[in-house]
């Protein structure tokens, strides 16, 4: 930069001591001079570079008046590099003191490192694992004592970036980490005049997570995120975090990206002290999301309901035919299917019961219990059809009987009129068809009396065996299949109820 002045003369004497004055600071300052007579002086870091001719000073008007003429810029403008920087730093892959300790001066004092934490994306939340994984933004930042320069002297600059491996970086790491990082680190970190540190990482974690399931799919989930530092203690390094829990909850949910099956509801920030091994600075970055339970409602929920209707529905079928069965115990099989598939997303580690665990077990215990009843009431049923073929099968025997003592009743009065016909023959033929008269006598008596105990057993036999009319048994079973589908219908409502109830409680 190349400043122009011009001196005008004649002055007087306080006149000429005033711009001789300001003239001299000025030289001072910018490495300029005064030359005694009428000129154009320019100058630049104390050279002179041009001097022009009294003939250029004219103008009585302005013979009084010191003024700037000008700057004229872009003659020879002063370049200034990143690598000069580096060099009045003598920062360079060789000096390995900058990488080998902390960068205080005194030992005693701690380095001061604040961390910002931004959720980028909810990648995926394993339940049966019990794994989070997020997308999170990281910003470490602290103070190099023995690093700083004036921007003035290098053209302005105030930040310059230079390669991670440079520079000792505070070993600060996630306490829920159960794999390494997925995602490769920033090559690169910041570094300002001032000496501050600054380093920003993308992190994809798989971290542990402790899921509470007992209201799945309803569930909501708080996974957090702890940093400390590996090996230094408070005395060492301190941790604190760059912001408060509703600036975090406000960045992230502008950075969101991706949140999977979840909705991120915030983000709580929590310092403190822990004690185990050793007094260390502990940050806490909770995440608290919510499920999206509407894929598992169509998917599971409504299905196992629509089972449940279907048990229902198959009360109309009659059980007079085994279809009634077979029907009730495939839709007890489909939803062991589904309790098949329940059991590969929830944990085995769960401290309460899932109340969709209880919701599918409740389900299937109701169709159980219609299943058992359906068979008592056709058991019953066939007690009765059997007891009806008995009946049946006593009444022929009845029939038979009868059949035999008309015969019996025919052949007697076949006989009496065979001995009225013949009078012709002699008395002593009488006297022996007399006496075979009387035999047959006697056995007509004895066959009446048989008939006599047969038309007894007869009115006995016409009763089912427990004294009972016939149909009972039916009457009893559809009485019995009416009053267990109205208690039925009473516990599924009631079921149902207190199932939906507890997943609707915070």
């Amino acid at each position: 930069m190349f400043h122009v002045f011009a001196i005008m003369r004649p002055m007087n004497t306080m006149r000429q001591k005033m711009v001789r004055g300001i003239l001299s600071l000025f030289s001072q300052t910018h490495g300029g001079f005064l030359l005694p007579r009428c000129q154009v002086i320019l100058w630049s870091n104390s050279q002179l570079l041009m001097p022009i001719q009294p003939g250029l000073c004219s103008s009585e008007s302005q013979e009084d008046n010191v003024r700037a003429i000008g700057s004229i810029s872009g003659v020879s403008e002063k370049i200034c590099s990143y690598r000069e920087v580096l060099n009045h730093l003598d920062l360079n892959k060789t000096s390995e003191l900058y990488l080998m300790t902390r960068p205080v001066k005194d030992y005693k004092q701690p380095t001061w490192v604040s961390l910002e934490v931004r959720l980028y994306a909810i990648l995926d939340v394993v339940e049966k694992e019990q794994k989070f994984i997020p997308y999170v933004w990281t910003v470490m930042a602290w103070q190099n004592e023995y690093i700083s320069w004036n921007p003035d002297d290098f053209c302005g600059i105030k930040k310059i970036s230079i390669p991670t491996n440079i520079l000792w970086k505070p070993d600060v790491a996630i306490e829920e980490m159960t794999e390494k990082d997925k995602a490769p680190p920033s090559p690169y970190l910041f570094i300002d005049s001032n000496g501050t540190v600054e380093v920003q990482n993308n992190h994809v974690l798989v971290s542990t997570c402790r899921m509470r399931v007992h209201k799945f799919p309803f569930d909501t989930q708080s996974c957090n995120l702890t940093f400390k530092s590996a090996i230094h203690t408070d005395k060492d390094i301190r941790l604190h975090a760059s912001d408060n829990s509703s600036e975090a909850t406000e960045w992230s949910r502008d950075l969101m990206r991706t949140q999977y099956e979840w909705l991120f509801i915030n983000m709580t920030v929590t310092t403190k002290n822990a004690s185990l091994p050793e007094n260390q600075d502990v940050i806490i970055y909770t995440i608290n999301m919510k499920r999206r339970p509407l894929l598992y409602i169509v998917n599971f929920l409504l299905p196992v309901l629509f089972f449940l209707c279907l048990d229902l529905a198959s009360f109309m079928i009659s059980h007079g035919s085994g279809e009634k069965l077979t029907f009730k115990v495939t839709v007890l099989l489909a939803v062991t299917v589904l309790q098949l598939i329940l059991n590969e997303i929830l944990p085995a580690s769960s401290d309460r019961i899932p109340l969709i665990a209880m919701y599918c077990i409740g389900n299937f215990a109701l169709m159980l219990i219609s299943l058992l009843e359906t068979i008592v009431v056709m058991y019953l049923m066939k007690k009765d059809s059997h007891q009806e073929n008995e009946t049946d099968a006593t009444g022929c025997l009845i029939e038979d009987g009868k059949n035999n003592i008309n015969i019996f009743d025919r052949g007697k009065t076949n006989n009496t009129c065979i001995y009225n016909v013949s009078t012709g023959e002699s008395p002593s033929g009488l006297l022996n068809q007399e006496d075979e008269s009387s035999k047959l006598t006697d056995e007509y008596h004895t066959l009446e009396r048989l008939s006599d105990e047969l038309k007894k057993v007869e009115k006995k036999l016409s009763l089912p065996h427990t004294g009972l009319q016939r149909g009972y048994w039916t009457t009893v079973a559809k009485t019995f299949n009416k009053i267990f589908f109205i208690f039925y219908v009473l516990l599924i409502i009631a079921f149902l109820s207190f199932i939906f109830s507890q997943w609707r409680i915070d």
